[in-house]
């Protein structure tokens, strides 16, 4: 693979297509080429990940992503490869008849798709059925395809993107090709990455097919992946006092498990001090499981003014509930002006209570949350991830962290990182809390929203990866805090 120019940079579907129409009319690269370096690319990586295979059946669409599906076919063939191709239709246009006329000279008659049939025996399968255009549910026999090749048992490389996925958001508006790696060309496709998406690319991987940097350069980028970061070392002299003071404000009747993996996070993040102002019922346990976060009983917003005082950040939102006790102590934390960090139930009250924040503060909504806060459904929230996130930063005057399988990072000002790390086991109970609190803690020491975000998000999400090396399953929100404190000290885990 060649190496990649933009190695962070996502793209809409338009854009990419944009850049493939800027290499054939501005640089004269054919399309037939194009689809020929995509081909000979995608064959190269079944060849290195599946070393030992040597028969192939190949599942071919009718538009470009087929072409390609049927030159992989002829460049298989000719090395000695057994290779069958099963085929949508023998209807295929332009560049992709071009390859489907390639297919048949090397030697492989491809056969049509029929439901019900039984695939032909092979060692990788490659899926060109649909590429970046398909938005919609396939057609029912093509569904009956896709759901024969997940049924399969096969290894599976998709050719540019599993067909079924919408390349633009993530959404899987029906069955989707599940495949071990996705082999994608000239630019990352944003929707890979976040969504339904992984749990049916398998490794990415791109290759930019050998064109020019210059291709890249006038293009504008749509949103970024993270890169790993942590904070530099701290001055010898430093004190407590140049760490940051976060106030994490909840745990409601029955909640206390909720502000102390927030108040704990915060701790392991780095902050200097840590005050938690909570139930009165909640110091006994509070002080005799971490005695490290000063615990105190506030049961109105009188007693929190003088813990705001001496705060620098706040986090609101962990078990605080939407009663009277948490809406007064919310408001109240709300109105101090201080940069703050909302989640839980901070959010699902500010949807009741919109207003746009003035001061610097970080939203880590879920697609539930994030549906009540725009006044929508988690179906339309889950639809365009992109749109979502963006939206919420640019009607709250904030950074939004929308959560789930790839997290998105938005500004206000239409910045869009997208989160890379992260696995199934993170769907825990509590993993939000922990968020709230390495954010917070962040904040407290020095960085922006938008750094806080996502540095804490990256954090977040590469200690849930380095504790699910002992298993996905089973995986609680306080195996996290070792790797974290690890991570953030540049230190291997």
């Amino acid at each position: 693979m060649t190496a990649n120019p933009y190695p962070r940079a996502l793209y809409t579907v338009e854009q990419v297509r944009a850049l493939d129409h800027r290499a054939i009319d501005t640089l004269g690269i054919g399309g037939f080429t194009l689809m020929q370096r995509a081909a000979a690319a995608a064959f190269a990586s079944l060849r290195r990940h599946w070393p030992q295979a040597r028969r192939v059946l190949v599942c071919c669409g009718p538009g470009n992503n087929g072409g390609d599906g049927y030159l992989i076919a002829a460049q298989a063939r000719a090395t000695g490869f057994a290779v069958e191709v099963i085929e949508l239709a023998a209807e295929a246009r332009g560049d992709a008849a071009r390859a489907r006329e390639a297919c048949l000279v090397a030697g492989v008659a491809p056969c049509p798709w029929r439901e019900g049939a039984a695939l032909p025996a092979a060692d990788v399968l490659v899926d060109a059925l649909y590429g970046t255009g398909l938005s919609r549910p396939p057609q029912p026999a093509v569904a009956a395809l896709i759901e024969r090749i997940n049924a399969s048992g096969l290894p599976v490389l998709a050719v540019d993107v599993p067909s079924g996925i919408d390349a633009d958001t993530g959404r899987r508006p029906g069955v989707a090709v599940q495949a071990d790696i996705t082999t994608s060309f000239i630019a990352a496709k944003r929707g890979l990455y976040t969504g339904h998406a992984p749990s049916h690319t398998g490794v990415v991987e791109l290759d930019e097919l050998d064109l020019p940097e210059a291709l890249w350069r006038e293009q504008p980028v749509d949103a970024h992946l993270l890169a790993p970061a942590t904070l530099p070392p701290r001055a010898r002299d430093a004190h407590k006092g140049d760490n940051g003071h976060v106030l994490a404000v909840g745990g409601d009747h029955g909640t206390a498990g909720a502000i102390r993996l927030c108040g704990e996070a915060a701790l392991r993040a780095g902050a200097g001090l840590v005050s938690v102002a909570t139930r009165p019922e909640q110091l006994v346990a509070l002080n005799s499981a971490r005695p490290e976060l000063m615990a105190h009983a506030v049961n109105g917003p009188q007693a929190l003014e003088p813990l705001l005082g001496r705060a620098s950040v706040l986090a609101v939102g962990p078990g605080l509930g939407q009663g009277a006790w948490g809406h007064a102590l919310w408001l109240t934390a709300l109105d101090s002006g201080k940069p703050l960090v909302l989640d839980a139930d901070g959010l699902n009250l500010l949807a009741r209570e919109p207003r746009r924040f003035e001061q610097p503060a970080v939203l880590t909504p879920h697609p539930g949350e994030a549906a009540r806060l725009l006044g929508g459904s988690v179906t339309e929230v889950q639809a365009d991830r992109f749109a979502a996130a963006r939206a919420l930063a640019a009607r709250y005057g904030a950074v939004v962290v929308l959560k789930g399988a790839g997290s998105l990072i938005a500004d206000p000002d239409g910045r869009l990182d997208v989160c890379p790390w992260g696995n199934p086991g993170m769907a825990a109970g509590g993993m939000g809390d922990l968020l709230t609190g390495i954010v917070a803690a962040l904040l407290g020491q020095g960085c922006t929203p938008w750094e806080a975000a996502c540095l804490g998000v990256g954090l977040h999400a590469r200690a849930g990866d380095a504790a699910a090396r002992e298993g996905e399953r089973g995986l609680m929100p306080s195996d996290l805090l070792a790797p974290l404190r690890r991570l953030l000290n540049g230190l291997p885990t």
